[in-house]
């Protein structure tokens, strides 16, 4: 990936929409903002996904992303709310798509691995790791760990295109951070 290059994460919803966007400089990721989108404020559904339109196509017009990474739906027991999850993301698609950003979908559990190196962490766990990651000063961290969910999804994309020369598969942590000395917190 290159310098300057900058990726948007979104974590779709229909009551809060999280994201995050990163800015890649001298070769590391920088948060250059994230947010959440309230939408529990709106009673017509059909608002709340024209909202989330118009926010994801403003972002991407304030920060000009060259790629947006979002996360997948979960599969949960309530069919309705996988449903709705599923508009608010594909709104969040067409927004992007719209604007000639590709698109790469993660599963949550891909993403919280790929920060934690745990797929059961909690949110608080995400977020406290890319604090950790990214610099974040405790100031800066939004209360709504939706933000923190949409840029765990770009943190996570950036890691799949910025993998080390070798793409041999780990034995164990050690080799993990031999092969990564720059990966250490």
């Amino acid at each position: 990936m290159t310098d300057g290059r900058v990726i948007m994460g979104v974590d779709p919803g229909t009551i809060v929409m999280g994201y995050g966007i990163l800015k890649i400089i001298a070769g590391k990721p920088a948060v250059e903002t994230l947010g959440v989108l309230q939408l529990g404020k709106y009673p017509d559904p059909y608002l709340r996904l024209s909202k989330i339109f118009e926010r994801v196509s403003g972002l991407i017009d304030e920060y000009h992303p060259q790629e947006l990474a979002i996360e997948a739906p979960f599969f949960g027991k309530n069919v309705q709310s996988m449903l709705k999850l599923g508009r608010a993301q594909g709104v969040a698609i067409a927004a992007a798509l719209h604007h000639s950003v590709p698109v790469f979908e993660y599963a949550p559990l891909k993403i919280k691995m790929a920060i934690t190196g745990n797929g059961n962490a909690s949110k608080e766990q995400v977020a406290g790791m890319l604090q950790r990651f990214l610099k974040i000063p405790d100031e800066s961290m939004l209360p709504q760990m939706d933000a923190t969910d949409g840029l765990a999804a770009a943190v996570c994309h950036y890691f799949q295109n910025n993998r080390t020369s070798s793409d041999k598969k780990y034995t164990d942590w050690k080799d993990f951070i031999r092969r990564n000395p720059k990966r250490q917190l």
